[in-house]
């Protein structure tokens, strides 16, 4: 079995986690802009990222020679360790249902806002969890620094969507040649905008700016997307989207001490002499129960939509091809960043492994790049937007030096 024996490995591991993590999202949210049906997107999510846990199981997970407190993942699986796959299990469940938020979180508040705020409240609430599972051995005081600038993104973010809104509401207004405001802010345009010769663009794998005739960040780029997308958000209110973004993080602020439970123990719900789960047999179950919730959910979603979501059917998704490759691509890249993640949180420590909730760096660059995000907004906006990303910067360089080392003896 592959085990991390150095601080070095982990925090490389940490690294790649935070890349995969950061893209996946933004893979997902091209489709949603591109009018696929979440439900149809969600469930191609599930089948990647449950084959990334299966690989890492059967590979990492049984190399090298199994020992009496540290088995091979197939030993394991006829081992009585039922309270830490319990464990595992609830882990798995939170993600999937935090995930699942945040898809429809994405398309109100945008990208890059949803994973700060998410990203935050992982840090602020799992982070101090993980603190006191690991028998403290980050750095309080340094890892403490870094949560305290993870509180102060959240604000920020918080703070970046409402200016961004307003800003977004302003240039609708202003527009009164050819669109209407809605009762609730929204947009009823005179006429039809969207050359659907365009979409071809798009499914070529241009970004969204290249794929509309309207520049991005104008009143005509923003109809465009709404006419486009899945989801549709004008007229939405601003509590609203954050309201899902905020429940989605405290989703997702207990999933990573719910895998640090089932793979240490703390709470001694094994019995003696049974080993504890390891990394790769935890993430197996968890990523086991993710799956289901998460297909479960959505089949049920097809039939009963949310947030306006049209109706589709289990043959409809089978159907849909449109996009495909790349929702699979997201569930790899989201299980193999999951699996690095808890990798490394076994070896230094499940807190400074949170680190990798820096993934709103990597997120707000495919918003900006992709997406055009924050194009042509107020200098409020942009003042608010540079100083969360200076907080997140600082926030990562902390909680990486908080890492500790976790004995395997």
């Amino acid at each position: 079995m592959f085990i991390v024996e150095d601080k070095g490995s982990a925090i490389a591991l940490m690294g790649a986690s935070l890349i995969f993590l950061g893209t996946w999202p933004a893979l997902l949210t091209l489709l949603e802009r591109r009018g696929r049906l979440p439900q149809h997107t969600y469930l191609d999510y599930s089948i990647t990222n449950l084959l990334a846990a299966v690989l890492i199981a059967l590979t990492l997970g049984q190399l090298g020679e199994s020992k009496e407190n540290m088995p091979n993942f197939f030993t394991q699986l006829s081992q009585d360790n039922w309270p830490s796959v319990l464990f595992a299990i609830a882990g798995g469940v939170v993600l999937s249902v935090g995930n699942l938020c945040t898809q429809y979180a994405w398309a109100y508040v945008g990208l890059s806002i949803t994973e700060v705020i998410v990203a935050s409240m992982v840090v602020v609430i799992g982070t101090t969890l993980n603190y006191f599972l690991d028998n403290r051995i980050n750095r309080a005081d340094i890892l403490f620094t870094g949560v305290a600038c993870f509180l102060v993104a959240v604000i920020l973010g918080t703070s970046v969507h409402s200016s961004n809104a307003a800003d977004n509401k302003e240039k609708l207004s202003g527009s009164t040649n050819r669109y209407k405001l809605g009762k609730n802010g929204g947009t009823e345009p005179s006429s039809q905008l969207i050359d659907k010769d365009v979409l071809v663009d798009i499914e070529k794998g241009a970004s969204t700016e290249y794929a509309t005739r309207a520049e991005a960040g104008t009143v005509e780029y923003l109809v465009e997307l709404e006419q486009r997308r899945s989801i549709k958000v004008f007229g939405s209110s601003t509590l609203m989207g954050l309201g899902i973004v905020f429940f989605a993080g405290v989703c997702l602020s207990l999933f990573s001490p719910a895998l640090n439970l089932a793979t240490n123990d703390q709470w001694h719900t094994l019995k003696d002499g049974v080993p504890h789960l390891v990394v790769y047999t935890a993430f197996f179950y968890f990523s086991i129960s993710c799956f289901a919730v998460g297909t479960g959910l959505n089949i049920l979603f097809l039939y009963r939509p949310m947030a306006g979501v049209p109706k589709s059917s289990f043959k409809a998704y089978l159907n849909d091809w449109d996009g495909r490759q790349w929702a699979l691509l997201a569930g790899l890249l989201c299980g193999l960043g999951n699996g690095f993640q808890f990798m490394g949180g076994q070896a230094a420590g499940y807190a400074a492994a949170d680190a990798v909730e820096a993934l709103p760096l990597v997120s707000t660059f495919w918003g900006i790049v992709l997406f055009g995000e924050y194009r042509k907004s107020s200098r409020k906006t942009y003042t608010l937007l540079a100083f969360m990303l200076l907080m997140f910067v600082a926030a990562v360089a902390t909680l990486m030096a908080s890492a500790g080392h976790r004995s395997t003896k």
